[in-house]
């Protein structure tokens, strides 16, 4: 129809007028193309197979009077000449956009593409004539284009252009064929059901009123039960029309719209939202930037929806402050999940939902890792630990617990009896914490307990060692996975753990791998240590002779030299002395007389200066300016 209303419009007469006449004709020959007749039957495009359009091609060619195929532009090789002359593709002053089409209302009536292009032949304006214009009337030869020939046939080849080109489509992510869009906004057979296409229409409506580009990712997802909208940067405006189409949505039943930037008046969007849908049961709020500013109306949502049961608000920047608003909420919420990871929750917030998570009796799994959760918050935590009865997991990981945690999560490990998997990696968990574990793990009867990670903390080997030590001292324990990832063990706590292995054979073990076997000590040489003695003791060489040449011969045998040392308080042993021996002993008589001691000692202390030079020579200078 709009096609005809632009033929109509059009002057096929010859007369001359002003270019600004020609401009307004041809800005209302646009319009006209907008308009849409509401009781006017708008066909509905339907696909056919290769050997069907092959077929109707054949037949429908022109042909000349003689029943020949008349050869047209399209079927000559392209030449620099036909392609210069050739209108330009682009986009038409038709809207390419599926928002064209909400027109529609009661009837529709199925058009194949065939009986299309044969409506277009048997108007003298189908594509294999483009190029050629001859009079319904005569079998003559090709005429002159007029005016309304060039104007239509730049619109044909618009349209023709934008089918084909993906990139015409003004979409914010995926870009499909105009075929595979139709086919989704508008229902094929009469008979079914246009809820879906009444949905979709109303959205891309909004959109245009907010001036917003409809997410053509939601348009095709929208009726599935998983709908994942994360990092499409939506925004505010942009969450505000999708939220009013999911307000009314019975499908969708998990959504994940992480990392949309939508502030605190997004969040407050979808919490409007969410009182209005009881359909949604899983909610994925990550990265958003709520704050503080729809902390209150989260926590309304989690009070009131009965139906969500899994939320995760992680990286959203709540507070101490917000801390409150969750704590009232957690306390009758009917969730089942709860992740508020990667927040600034601080000790204030510890003391706040300590006691919450002590009174729920709904929550199976909370995350509430990555915050700043220390000292008493730590041990607020721990008591609600210990006074709950229906957790399953808790994540506390990457706060900062410290002793003071330790011995509350001592005291959950005795009490808890339902706990399943606990992770308390990198809590600056000394060895002294690990030991104060371990003795919540040695008397705990909880037979329900199957992983425990410890990982990432410093309590080196020995904390690693009276954790397996404490599950020996256990014979009601249950692990199944222990992870000590990142801390380093040696062979006294491989020793111990295979003792567990025994006790449990289908216990997993991770570690941080062996510490580096440690370097032997430098050996001192007996040298030195004599020469140590003769100093701190302000003797000559002479004395120190003298106290052990007894009977004044000058000559010290082997056994008065060995006596000596051992009445003087040296230390050495026999393989110290025997080398100390060998060298004073240079003639090797079997007796040192004070010429030898004193050679001896001499030399040595030559050879330890020059060591010592060589070393302050290697070592680098600092720069001077």
């Amino acid at each position: 129809m709009a096609l005809l209303n632009m033929i109509n419009k059009m002057d096929t007469s010859e007369a001359p007028c002003s270019r600004k006449a020609k401009r307004q004709q041809k800005v209302e020959i646009q319009q006209d193309a907008f308009d849409i007749d509401d009781d006017e039957e708008i066909p509905i495009i339907t696909e056919e197979t290769e050997e069907e359009l092959a077929a109707f091609e054949a037949v429908n060619r022109p042909r000349t009077t003689s029943g020949k195929i008349r050869v047209t532009e399209e079927d000559r090789p392209e030449t620099a000449a036909s392609l210069k002359y050739r209108p330009k593709s682009g986009r038409s002053t038709f809207d390419s956009r599926p928002t064209t089409a909400v027109t529609l209302k009661t009837k529709s009536r199925t058009v194949s593409r065939a009986s299309s292009r044969k409506s277009r032949a048997e108007s003298g304006f189908s594509r294999q004539d483009r190029g050629q214009y001859y009079d319904s009337d005569s079998d003559e030869e090709p005429r002159s284009p007029t005016k309304r020939d060039l104007f239509l046939e730049a619109e044909l080849s618009n349209v023709d252009s934008i089918l084909a080109d993906d990139k015409a489509f003004d979409t914010d992510l995926e870009v499909e064929e105009i075929e595979d869009l139709i086919e989704n906004l508008y229902p094929i057979n009469i008979g079914e059901t246009t809820t879906t296409y009444d949905r979709k229409t109303d959205y891309i409506n909004d959109c245009k009123k907010n001036g917003i580009v409809p997410a053509s990712y939601f348009l095709r997802h929208m009726e599935k039960p998983q709908l994942t909208m994360s990092h499409h940067g939506l925004g505010e405006e942009g969450m505000k029309c999708i939220a009013r189409s999911l307000a009314s949505n019975t499908t969708v039943l998990n959504l994940d719209i992480s990392d949309n930037w939508l502030g605190d008046t997004g969040g407050l969007i979808v919490c409007n939202m969410l009182k209005e849908n009881i359909y949604i049961t899983d909610l994925t709020l990550r990265d958003n930037r709520l704050g503080f500013g729809c902390a209150e109306q989260i926590g309304e949502v989690m009070k009131t929806n009965s139906t969500l049961t899994h939320l995760t608000l992680s990286g959203n920047q709540f507070d101490d402050k917000s801390a409150i608003f969750f704590a009232d909420a957690i306390t009758t919420s009917k969730l089942e999940y709860l992740n508020l990871s990667h927040n600034r929750f601080g000790e204030i917030a510890g003391l706040l939902l300590g006691p919450a998570i002590a009174e729920n009796t709904t929550m199976k799994e909370l995350d509430i890792s990555w915050n700043n959760i220390r000292r008493k918050g730590a041990m607020a935590l721990g008591q609600g630990i210990k006074n709950n009865d229906f957790m399953k997991k808790m994540n506390v990981s990457w706060n900062g617990f410290g002793v003071e945690g330790a011995i509350s999560l001592c005291d959950a490990l005795k009490h808890n009896q339902v706990l399943e998997e606990i992770n308390i990696m990198n809590c600056r968990l000394t060895t002294e914490a690990a030991v104060l574990i371990g003795k919540g793990l040695s008397v705990n009867e909880n037979t329900a307990l199957k992983v425990i990670k410890l990982g990432k903390n410093p309590m080196q080997s020995a904390g690693c060692y009276g954790i397996c030590a404490a599950i020996l001292r256990n014979p009601n324990c249950v692990l199944e996975e222990i992870d000590f990832e990142d801390v380093l063990v040696n062979k006294d706590f491989e020793e111990v753990f295979k003792q567990v292995k025994e006790q449990l054979p289908n216990i997993k073990m991770k570690h941080g791998g062996m510490e580096p076997p440690q370097k032997p000590k430098a050996k001192i040489h007996p040298m030195v240590k004599l020469m140590n003695y003769i100093e701190k003791n302000n003797l000559k060489l002479i004395d120190f002779f003298s106290q052990l040449d007894k009977d004044g011969s000058m000559c010290i045998s082997y056994e008065e030299f060995e006596q000596g040392l051992e009445e003087n308080g040296i230390k050495l042993t026999k393989e110290e002395i025997e080398l100390l021996l060998e060298e004073l002993d240079s003639d090797g008589d079997g007796d040192i007389n004070f010429s030898e001691l004193a050679t001896g000692h001499t030399e040595f202390k030559e050879r330890t200066d020059n060591i010592n030079t060589i070393l302050t020579a290697s070592q680098p200078r600092p720069l001077t300016t």
